[in-house]
């Protein structure tokens, strides 16, 4: 779980030490804005973003039966995010991994990208997709199971 929020962690750490030299100069305004950067950045690499992740062999069953993607991810990928902001709901009607909690979605990852740990990787019908735009995800979503 720790490894899940690391990377928010240590964003909150360096604005506020930042921040703190900033205010110590007599700069207030730079570092109310460049906390704000910050804790947004902070926001958007932590697990707060996006959908509750389950296990690899859960999404794989649950997408047999009814036919949903399912989007291998890791916190702090901006690739990732970037999917999960331009699918805004549409995020929720997908299956998510984090690959990074799960071992056998890592080992799927590998797998359909040489040995890569590349994400976001898709899986729509069996077949996997590195990296896809997301107005094409979103189409595939538009779709009948």
């Amino acid at each position: 779980m720790m490894r899940l929020w690391a990377v928010p962690i240590l964003l909150v750490l360096c604005g506020s030490a930042v921040a703190t030299g900033l205010l110590r100069n007599e700069r207030p305004g730079e570092a109310v804005a460049l906390l704000v950067l910050f804790l947004l950045l902070a926001v958007t690499n932590s697990p707060l973003i996006f959908p509750r992740s389950i296990g690899a062999r859960e999404a794989q069953r649950r997408s047999a039966e009814d036919g949903r993607p399912i989007v291998f991810w890791r916190p702090g990928c901006v690739f990732c995010l970037r999917l999960r902001v331009r699918l805004g709901r549409r995020a929720r009607r997908m299956y998510w991994v984090d690959i990074w909690r799960d071992e056998e979605g890592a080992a799927v990852v590998r797998a359909a990208n040489d040995g890569n740990e590349t994400v976001p990787t898709v899986l729509i019908e069996g077949r996997p997709h590195v990296n896809p735009d997301p107005a094409w995800v979103r189409e595939q979503l538009r779709r009948p199971a």
